[in-house]
């Protein structure tokens, strides 16, 4: 028996939706309360109503660096994710190319972006392109690892199965290989979107760039120098939002490429 739908949702997806923005009211309303009863100030920890009204009031200097870090770390995202699938299709064609590559990768990978961001400011005369090459850093190595992982652990009686009927190496890539590390790929993808935004606002702070072309971090560090203490928490809130909502779009998108085919993503009633 299929499951009744609201809106053309189905009923078991209305409790993630609405219990999360239920307990956020709720901490957003003790919140409120907790600083008026206590009395604390604004410039210590402004309340919601507070940051609500540094919002608007700030809206079209906010929302001009929100596009600039945005623009930052889509676009390291989509250089992440070109560079880590092309070489993680290499690593899978190659033990050889893996396991002389991958050791890099993964020095990449635990080296703090706060330590080389400055060299990189440095070496790089381009302050965006300087940006770039710092998110994506950060984002690249979900999305080569788990790209790695997935296109090893394709079933080997597949395989055997591809190379008994004769199908070709690029044959069993692509009809194969690719469709069984989906999963994997699209896990990596959604780490790898809060990751490029975080390695964004991380170089933004190095950098300290200002002007029209600063992002989100500038204004919270000029928030501060300034005790702007509301607007730097609008600012903080416009990152957060900005997070939940490339981890939504990206689950979104791995939903729609995964429900028809992959349990992961399919209804329980189906």
């Amino acid at each position: 028996m299929s499951t009744p739908r609201l809106l053309g949702l189905p009923r078991d997806v209305w409790p993630r939706i609405l219990a999360p923005l239920m307990m956020g009211m709720i901490l957003l309303g003790a919140w409120e309360f907790a600083v008026r009863h206590f009395g604390v100030p604004a410039y210590v920890v402004p309340g919601p109503v507070l940051i609500g009204q540094a919002l608007v009031a700030d809206w079209p200097s906010l929302a001009a660096a929100l596009v600039v870090t945005l623009r930052i770390t889509v676009l390291a995202l989509l250089v992440a994710v070109t560079a880590g699938v092309l070489l993680a299709l290499l690593f899978s064609q190659s033990k050889w190319v893996e396991m002389t590559f991958l050791p890099y990768a993964v020095i990449l990978q635990v080296t703090p972006i706060v330590a080389i961001a400055p060299l990189i400011i440095i070496w790089v005369d381009n302050v965006q392109a300087a940006l770039l090459i710092c998110a994506w850093i950060v984002a690249f190595f979900p999305i080569v690892s788990n790209t790695t992982i997935g296109l090893n652990s394709t079933d080997r009686n597949l395989v055997d199965l591809f190379r008994l009927y004769g199908a070709t190496r690029w044959q069993t890539l692509l009809q194969l290989r690719l469709p069984a590390a989906m999963p994997f790929f699209l896990a990596g993808l959604r780490i790898s979107g809060g990751l490029s935004l975080i390695g964004a606002i991380v170089a933004e702070f190095v950098a300290g760039a200002g002007g029209a072309s600063s992002g989100l971090a500038y204004r919270i560090l000029e928030a501060g120098y300034q005790l702007q203490i509301p607007r730097m928490f609008a600012a903080l809130a416009l990152i957060s939002l900005a997070g939940v909502v490339i981890f939504l779009s990206l689950s979104l998108l791995s939903h729609l490429l995964l429900r028809r085919w992959h349990e992961s993503a399919m209804s329980p009633d189906r």
